[in-house]
């Protein structure tokens, strides 16, 4: 859509619509939502918008990449009751979430480097020796603990394949071997990181196929640029969230 339509210029929602690809429908519903302001009005009822909706529409598309629909809507919907202030903490709120994902970024990989493949000659390398199977192996509380993760986690982990413990013959217990607290390590930083359980599965079924953990190099280099695009996108999103600020005046 074009930047620059009169101020007080009427656009139909129509008009707005069509330079994004979107309904009039989706129109209505972001002016219901708090994300447009409200409209004007003709004789007959019909809505009519002005250049200061189309920078509303503009600025609220450019924050979606960045802060999600959620956030992006409640950023739009302050900023239209007059509460900039809290259209500015939302927006630092999504920047500290950007960095503390960051920072679990750099935990997965620094976890990984500590998770080589273990040899025979080198039993536990890379392990915490808190959670190093012995010759029995571990049961699910002492590596639920060290993992700060309830068992009722382990154990959705293990109806979701992430970890396949045996059972102890005598008792029942789950018997987490040494692969066993990998995956369960490799399953904790990943869902840290964001990724789902579905999407954690195959990895780790890659990593027991490879016998090792070079497959993950590519999830790593996916989410780091998904990490690159959301700080982008957030940029993008200032900029035109700015514009209509000055609108706005």
């Amino acid at each position: 859509m074009e930047r620059n339509p009169q101020n007080g210029k009427r656009l139909r929602p129509v008009d707005l619509a069509r330079g994004h690809g979107l309904s009039t429908q989706a129109i209505r519903n972001y002016e219901e939502a708090g994300i447009l302001p409200a409209a004007g009005r003709t004789p007959h009822g019909y809505r009519t918008y002005t250049s200061l909706h189309a920078g509303a529409l503009r600025a609220f598309l450019a924050l979606l990449p960045g802060h999600g629909h959620q956030t992006a809507t409640s950023i739009m919907r302050a900023v239209n009751e007059g509460a900039a202030e809290e259209a500015f903490r939302l927006i630092d709120e999504s920047h500290a979430q950007l960095l503390q994902d960051r920072r679990t970024l750099q935990a997965v990989e620094n976890a990984l480097r500590d998770l080589e493949p273990t040899t025979a000659s080198e039993p536990g390398v890379g392990l915490d020796p808190a959670v190093v199977p012995g010759p029995g192996g571990t049961f699910i509380g002492p590596l639920a603990g060290k993992l700060g993760i309830r068992p009722a986690t382990l154990r959705k982990w293990e109806r979701a394949g992430l970890v396949r413990p045996r059972r102890d013959p005598l008792t029942g217990y789950r018997v987490y071997d040494e692969a066993d607290v990998r995956d369960a390590r490799l399953a904790h930083q990943l869902r840290r990181g964001g990724y789902l359980l579905e999407q954690i599965a195959p990895l780790i079924a890659q990593v027991r196929a490879a016998g090792g953990l070079e497959p993950l190099d590519a999830a790593l280099c996916d989410w780091r640029g998904r990490l690159s695009a959301r700080g982008q996108a957030m940029l993008t999103g200032a900029a035109e969230l700015e514009a209509y600020l000055r609108e706005r005046g």
